[in-house]
């Protein structure tokens, strides 16, 4: 692009492509030598070219959350879209059969309601959609109940027009660290998923996709015995909370708000131009310490308060001395959250600005 770092005006999201790259690379490689497919969540990158690269690394296909999304992810062009979540009313189903025009079209619900809404769109449309039934194993979000509630599910998913049961899907979210009890907690995942498998098993009921995993439990995804899927996305740039679950390390952050020093009025405080509005609020997910983001340049400093378009920062035990206008790298708790308040990222080799690229999935709410 022939800009240096220090052009980008700011408060700018960054991007580090040699640790996009290699976070990119790692994750293929573990899902090959484990036999895992992967079928990467966009929710953190919302963009077609990260999308393309996934594939590009031997992902099977791509997973969304919202028909938006799914819209958006056509310009990846993946042989596969899962949306992993249930889609319910009209219209949301009538767009849905256009994208399954396109591409191969598979659905994770937890209700008969929504199968239901769900075959009588792909009838109309004359398409087949392939179907997952969603367990609940521990989070308590979306989900049926393992055994009777599952099993009835997948029976009545399997009798419908139109609909392909392909198997499960689970989301193992309430393990937020890889601590002692986060990998007993984890533990317990692949117990109650060996019991739900036999219980497919007994019921003569055969299971094509076994579809779970998460960020933080990434690379033990081989330890659930009979999981054949992974849908990862916080990975590709990671983030505070992916630092603090065990799931990386601080070098594997690969996304950065790069901000400007505005005011160091205060003694022992530095604001820097970006706020709720470029961070999002959200605290860390297992702690009550109060930060919002990582100084890069200095460990030390705090970032514990923002405004809309402030972001306040104690720099009583920072390792140096900041002046109005420097600048500073904070890596945000919630990337994916953050992601979505940027309209674009700059993707940068050293100080060099390689490229430049749209969130294109930025704001897709429906």
């Amino acid at each position: 692009m022939g800009m240096h770092i220090s052009e980008i005006d700011t408060p700018a999201l960054v991007v580090d492509l040699d640790v996009l790259d290699a976070n990119l690379h790692r994750v293929a490689e573990y899902t090959r030598e484990h036999g895992l497919r992967l079928r990467p969540h966009t929710k953190t990158h919302k963009s077609t070219r990260i999308g393309r690269r996934q594939l590009e690394e031997g992902a099977a296909g791509l997973t969304v959350a919202k028909v938006s999304e799914a819209e958006v992810m056509l310009g990846a062009e993946p042989a596969d879209l899962l949306v992993a979540f249930p889609i319910i009313g009209h219209t949301k189903l009538e767009r849905l059969m256009e994208v399954a025009k396109r591409t191969r079209v598979t659905v994770a619900l937890d209700s008969m309601q929504a199968a239901r809404q769900l075959s009588d769109a792909a009838r109309a449309a004359q398409l087949e959609i392939g179907v997952l039934a969603e367990v609940d194993v521990g989070l308590g979000r979306v989900g049926v109940s393992p055994g009777e509630p599952l099993l009835s599910l997948a029976h009545g998913i399997s009798k419908l027009p139109h609909l392909s049961f392909e198997g499960i899907t689970f989301y193992p979210g309430q393990v937020k660290d890889l601590d002692e009890a986060g990998l007993r907690a984890f533990a317990q995942v692949g117990e109650l998923l060996h019991a739900i498998l036999c219980d497919f098993k007994t019921a003569g009921i055969r299971l094509k996709v076994v579809s779970g995993g998460s960020t933080p439990t990434l690379y033990h995804s081989h330890e659930l015995a009979g999981l054949t899927e992974i849908r990862p996305g916080t990975y590709v740039y990671n983030d505070v909370n992916t630092v603090r679950s065990g799931a990386c390390a601080p070098e594997d952050c690969a996304a950065t708000v790069l901000a400007t020093v505005v005011s160091t009025a205060r003694p022992g405080q530095m604001i820097v131009d970006g706020g709720s509005k470029t961070f999002s609020s959200d605290r860390l997910a297992s702690s009550s310490e109060v930060t919002f983001g990582h100084v890069v340049e200095s460990p030390g400093a705090r970032f514990h308060k923002m405004n809309e378009e402030h972001g306040y920062i104690d720099i009583t035990h920072a390792e140096r001395e900041f002046a109005i206008g420097d600048r500073v790298h904070i890596v945000p708790n919630h990337i994916c959250v953050a992601v979505n308040l940027h309209e674009q990222m700059y993707g940068l080799r050293g100080d060099q600005v390689e490229a430049v690229w749209k969130v294109e999935g930025r704001g897709k709410l429906q």
